[in-house]
C-alpha cells in the first residue's frame, strides 16, 4: 500500500490538476479525486471475497473493463484509462513518460446535485422523469450481452447464502437472528419453487451482463437524460444476472421512498420489454435486493468509527431487513377495470391508484391507447389515423390486454385495465379474465359531463390518446348497454376522484366473498 499512499498524495495536490482544488471521496474499494472538470478513480489494492484488486495488472484490467462496460450507458462520462508513472528522476506523474505504477479511470465530472438519490432526498425527482429512466434501463438490457454461464437458480441461492453469512457475521448487534433465519428460509423456498423458471429465463437469454448495482446513486441526470454509470466490472456473478433482478434494485430503492415512481418505472419497463411472465419472480428479487442492503449496512456498521455513524447504519440495516420481509408477504392479485368515455380521467385515476394496489411496486396498468400504439409499432405519442380505430383493430387491442392481464395475474401481480369498455361484451370479457384466474374483480365506470371530457382531452400534451372533441361527441351518443360496474362522478378534481376510487376498491377487497 506504500506506493498507493504516494499516488494518493500526488492526486491530492492541486498542482497535479492545473491548480484546481481537489475533493477526495473514499470508499472501501476506491478513492475518487474530483478536480476541475475531471474525476479520477483509483482502485485500492485490496482483495475481498467478491473482488480482487491486489495486483497492478488486475487493477489495470478492471479499469479497462469499467470503461468499456460503462461507456455503453454513459459514453460522455468515461474518458479512458490513464497511468500514474514513475518518471526518470524518480518522481510520480499523472500520465507521464515513465513506467506505469498505477492505473486510474478518468471521467468527466458532473454536478453531484444531479444524482438521482440527491434529487429524491430534496423532493426534486420528478415523476414525469420515470418513463425516461425505465426506457434507459430497458435499452441497456436490450444491448447487454447474453450469457448462460451465470444466473438461474444457483445464482439466486448464492445471493441468499451470502446474505445469510453476512447477517450472521456482521448483524449480531443490530439484526434479529430469528427474523434473518425466517427470511433466509423463505427465500430459499422460493428459489426451489421457481427454480425451473429461473433456469429457463437464463436459457432464453434473460440473463445478461447488466449494470449489477442499479440504485439511485448510480444514475445521474445529464442534459435531462437519466444516465446509468458505475456498473460492476469486477465480478461476473454480480453483473451477469437476470434482467429483472437488475431492475429490482432500482425498484426497491424507489419503493422505500417514492412508491409512485417505482410503479411508473415498472409499468414503462414492462411496456418496453413485455416481460410479464417475469413478474412471478419480482417478490423474490426485491426481497433479495433489500436483504443485500441490510447485510451491507450491517457490515459497514462493524467498520464505523463513530457511535453515531454506527447507530445510523444499524437502524438502516433493520429497516432494510423489515423491507425484505414485506416483499415476500404481499397480498394476492386483484383485477380492476376502469371504463368510461375518452377524456373522463381514466388514465389519471389508474396511474394514481396503481401504487396502492397489490404487491410492490403496485399494479400493472394496461392502457388501451398505449397497447394500440404498440401493436402498430409506433411510439405512444405518435398519432394514428382512423384505420387504427376500426372494430377489427379494437378487438385485437382488447384481446391483447386480456392476454397480458392473464399473464400478470398468473404471476401473482395485480392489474388495472384502462379502456373505454364501451360495450357490454367488452366489459363481460374482462370480467371473465378475473373469474378464470380466480382473483377479485372491481369494475369502475367514470362519468363526467361532455364539456368536462372535451376540455380535459384538449389539455392533453404528449399523450397516447388520439381522442379529440369529435370522438367524444360521437361516444356520448352511443349506447353502452346496462352498466353494472360501480359508477363514479369524475367531474371534479381527479385527485379527489382517485381518493374515492381508492376507498371503494379497498372496501370491495375487504368485503367477504
Amino acid at each position: 500500500m506504500d506506493h498507493q499512499d504516494a499516488v494518493i498524495a500526488l492526486l491530492e495536490l492541486p498542482a497535479t490538476h492545473q491548480g484546481h482544488p481537489v475533493e477526495r471521496i473514499d470508499t472501501h474499494t476506491a478513492v475518487v479525486f474530483l478536480a476541475g472538470d475531471r474525476a479520477w478513480k483509483l482502485k485500492r489494492a485490496v482483495r475481498y471475497d467478491y473482488l480482487d484488486f491486489s495486483t497492478l495488472e488486475l487493477r489495470r484490467a478492471c479499469c479497462e473493463a469499467e470503461v468499456a462496460i460503462n461507456r455503453l450507458t454513459a459514453p460522455t462520462l468515461y474518458r479512458g484509462v490513464v497511468p500514474v508513472t514513475r518518471e526518470p528522476d524518480g518522481s510520480l506523474a499523472l500520465a507521464g513518460v515513465g513506467d506505469p505504477v498505477e492505473w486510474l479511470v478518468e471521467m468527466s465530472r458532473f454536478d453531484e446535485a444531479c444524482l438521482l438519490d440527491r434529487l429524491a432526498a430534496r423532493d426534486g425527482l420528478s415523476l414525469d422523469l420515470m418513463p425516461k429512466l425505465a426506457r434507459a434501463v430497458a435499452r441497456a438490457h436490450e444491448w447487454a450481452p447474453r450469457t448462460t454461464l451465470h444466473g438461474g437458480r444457483a445464482a439466486m441461492a448464492w445471493v441468499i447464502d451470502g446474505n445469510a453469512e453476512g447477517f450472521q457475521r456482521f448483524g449480531a448487534e443490530c439484526l434479529d437472528s430469528a427474523a434473518c433465519g425466517r427470511l433466509t428460509a423463505e427465500l430459499h423456498r422460493q428459489v426451489r419453487h421457481f427454480g425451473v423458471l429461473l433456469d429457463e429465463r437464463r436459457q432464453h437469454g434473460l440473463v445478461r451482463r447488466c449494470h449489477g448495482d442499479l440504485h439511485l446513486r448510480n444514475i445521474v441526470l445529464l442534459n435531462d437524460a437519466p444516465t446509468l454509470f458505475d456498473g460492476i466490472e469486477f465480478n461476473d456473478d454480480l453483473s451477469c444476472i437476470d434482467v429483472l433482478y437488475d431492475l429490482a434494485f432500482l425498484l426497491m430503492d424507489l419503493w422505500r421512498q417514492l412508491p409512485a415512481h417505482a410503479n411508473a418505472v415498472l409499468n414503462t419497463y414492462l411496456a418496453e420489454t413485455l416481460d410479464f411472465e417475469g413478474l412471478t419472480l419480482l417478490p423474490l428479487f426485491l426481497s433479495c435486493r433489500a436483504a443485500v442492503r441490510a447485510k451491507t449496512h450491517a457490515t459497514a456498521a462493524s467498520l464505523a468509527q463513530s457511535p453515531e455513524r454506527r447507530a445510523h447504519l444499524h437502524e438502516a440495516a433493520r429497516t432494510y431487513l423489515a423491507l425484505a420481509q414485506t416483499f415476500v408477504q404481499m397480498p394476492g392479485p386483484t383485477l380492476i377495470a376502469v371504463g368510461g368515455w375518452s377524456g373522463v380521467g381514466k388514465s389519471t385515476v389508474s396511474r394514481r391508484l396503481a401504487p396502492e394496489v397489490g404487491r410492490a411496486p403496485g399494479a400493472l396498468v394496461l392502457r388501451s391507447d398505449e397497447v394500440r400504439k404498440q401493436l402498430h409499432g409506433v411510439s405512444a405519442t405518435t398519432p394514428l389515423g382512423p384505420e387504427a380505430y376500426v372494430e377489427i383493430v379494437s378487438r385485437r387491442v382488447y384481446a391483447t390486454m386480456a392476454a397480458r392481464t392473464q399473464l400478470a395475474l398468473q404471476a401473482g401481480h395485480s392489474v388495472i385495465v384502462d379502456a373505454v369498455f364501451g360495450t357490454a361484451a367488452e366489459r363481460s370479457a374482462i370480467e371473465r379474465v378475473a373469474r378464470s384466474a380466480g382473483v377479485p374483480f372491481v369494475g369502475l365506470w367514470l362519468d363526467a359531463p361532455e364539456g368536462v371530457m372535451v376540455e380535459r382531452a384538449q389539455r392533453r400534451r404528449d399523450d397516447a390518446s388520439d381522442a379529440d372533441a369529435a370522438v367524444i361527441h360521437r361516444q356520448v351518443r352511443e349506447d353502452p348497454g346496462i352498466i353494472r360496474w360501480e359508477r363514479l362522478d369524475a367531474s371534479g378534481r381527479l385527485d379527489r376522484v382517485e381518493a374515492k376510487v381508492s376507498d371503494l376498491v379497498t372496501g370491495r377487497m375487504r368485503r367477504p366473498a
